[in-house]
């Protein structure tokens, strides 16, 4: 008896093992059919291709589709979806939870980065992008083509797609806004197989969505990206910050003041901590006299120094925080990191919270020996292009906010310690917070939140709306990842 119902169940798992293979064969077939390349397994393409940023989380996609064409892309969604496959866009794969791959085991994978064309208008100064290009190269061919610029982040190998549809915070945003704010257009390729153009005019919900959100919609194949000339020096420096626990609260109320109040428009500035030390660092729209003249009141009062500063034009502007080789294309081969990191988006930092934050800081921080870095960047003010910026015409929830806060902590050696020290900090500080004063930042997705709390956090007043238009657009989910938006919630709301 024993033996018959082995051989039953070994039976059962052969057709099941069998049943998975045809549908991988499947998928193999029907995109061989349409023309889409894929990498071969343990290829050089490959095992660049599914390195993932942060190797604590390492995925197993079910293919990897390298397009070169829209109509490849459309023909390897239609594989994936006629299938039961869940269909992911990568372009940079530089997520802190690598979502490029999936989020987890399975998917599908587009890979968009040899798709990487940036062609600038020289009569319009609106430049047309495919969506695999790197934000390195598109500074590069911006600024070569016809000394154009848009404000994107310091990375050069981050990809377009993820770093635009969800905010895109970069050293000239206090200055020229969000990396989403000059999206004047895209084509977008929806879960239903269409092909749409998406505009404040044209599919206005789409765009709306798309901005803030993108990646639970569907793929971008191109933008029209709108350009400003940028001037023809800035000037990068890095003041000192060495803070005491009695003067930290002090300094923070300070440094908010400034940032809210009188933080001049031509001025991009983030405050750096480690263990080891604490600094300001950013870069100005103008030459260092004029930097210094902005600077100096602002550090007598919270008891910072000019360390060091230089003039440069702007493209070596862009190569200083870089630090590596601004135009970056295919073939890229990603630098790997494990690490666990969180973001917070906060109203202000004073008081109370103020507190909790420089004590946490200085009583556990302190003394946490594993590599960690603390980044808040500035990212409103009453001079800032963020808070200038039509809060109404894209789904970024947090524009309101006046930082971006990022919690970093290397991973490689106890992981549960990692997480416990960096949610630790995040509690302290929001424990005194209203509901309404923070959030967090997409592009630095939390790997420790349910689905749930996730949305909440990344999307706040506008979860509403977004889940509808998932629901919309995309009801069965093909473009899912563990903490896309759910449009069940929409559909069980109605």
């Amino acid at each position: 008896m024993h033996s018959t119902v082995a051989l039953c169940l070994g039976l059962l798992a052969s057709l099941a093992q069998g049943v998975a293979f045809n549908k991988h064969a499947a998928l193999e077939d029907c995109l061989s059919g349409s023309k889409t390349a894929v990498d071969a397994i343990d290829s050089d393409d490959y095992t660049r291709d599914v390195a993932p940023f942060n190797k604590r989380l390492q995925f197993t996609p079910a293919t990897i589709a390298v397009p070169t064409t829209v109509e490849q892309i459309q023909s390897a969604v239609a594989c994936g979806s006629k299938l039961g496959y869940k269909v992911t866009a990568k372009c940079g794969g530089h997520s802190y939870a690598s979502l490029g791959l999936g989020g987890e085991d399975g998917h599908l994978i587009i890979e968009l980065d040899r798709m990487n064309s940036v062609v600038l208008d020289k009569e319009t100064n609106v430049a047309t992008v495919q969506s695999g290009t790197r934000l390195g190269h598109l500074a590069a061919e911006l600024f070569a083509q016809g000394n154009r610029a848009i404000s994107h982040g310091t990375c050069p190998g981050v990809g377009i797609s993820g770093h635009v549809l969800h905010g895109g915070f970069g050293m000239s945003s206090h200055s020229r806004g969000l990396a989403l704010d000059w999206v004047k257009g895209m084509d977008v390729l929806l879960a239903n197989g269409s092909l749409i153009h998406a505009s404040a005019e044209e599919n206005k919900e789409v765009y709306w969505g798309m901005l803030g959100a993108g990646s639970n919609f569907g793929i971008v194949t191109s933008y029209e990206l709108n350009t400003f000339e940028p001037p023809a020096n800035v000037t990068w420096f890095v003041a000192s910050l060495p803070l005491k626990q009695n003067t930290t609260v002090a300094a923070l109320e300070g440094i908010e003041d400034y940032v809210r109040n009188t933080m001049p428009a031509e001025l991009n500035m983030r405050l750096y901590a480690t263990r080891q030390f604490t600094q300001l660092e950013g870069i100005y729209q103008g030459n260092k006299t004029e930097l210094e003249a902005v600077l100096k009141p602002f550090l007598s009062k919270i008891g910072g120094t000019l360390a060091t500063s230089q003039t440069v034009t702007w493209i070596k502007g862009l190569e200083h925080f870089a630090t590596v080789k601004l135009n970056q294309t295919y073939p890229y081969t990603q630098v790997q990191e494990q690490f666990y990191g969180k973001s917070l988006e906060l109203s202000g930092l004073n008081g109370t919270a103020a507190k909790s934050f420089a004590d946490y800081w200085f009583n556990v921080a302190k003394q946490e020996t594993a590599h960690w870095y603390l980044q808040v960047d500035f990212q409103g003010g009453v001079n800032s292009a963020v808070w200038k910026a039509d809060s109404e015409l894209t789904s970024y929830a947090h524009r309101d906010k006046l930082y971006i806060m990022q919690f970093y902590i290397s991973t490689t050696s106890t992981p549960e310690t990692g997480f416990d020290f960096v949610n630790g900090w995040a509690e302290a500080t929001t424990s005194a917070l209203e509901a309404d004063d923070w959030g967090m930042y997409f592009n630095y997705p939390d790997t420790q939140l349910d689905r749930a709390k996730a949305q909440e956090m990344y999307w706040g007043k506008n979860l509403a709306r977004l889940q509808k238009l998932k629901a919309e657009l995309d009801p069965n989910e093909l473009f899912y990842y563990p903490v896309s938006l759910n449009p069940e919630a929409a559909l069980e709301s109605l």
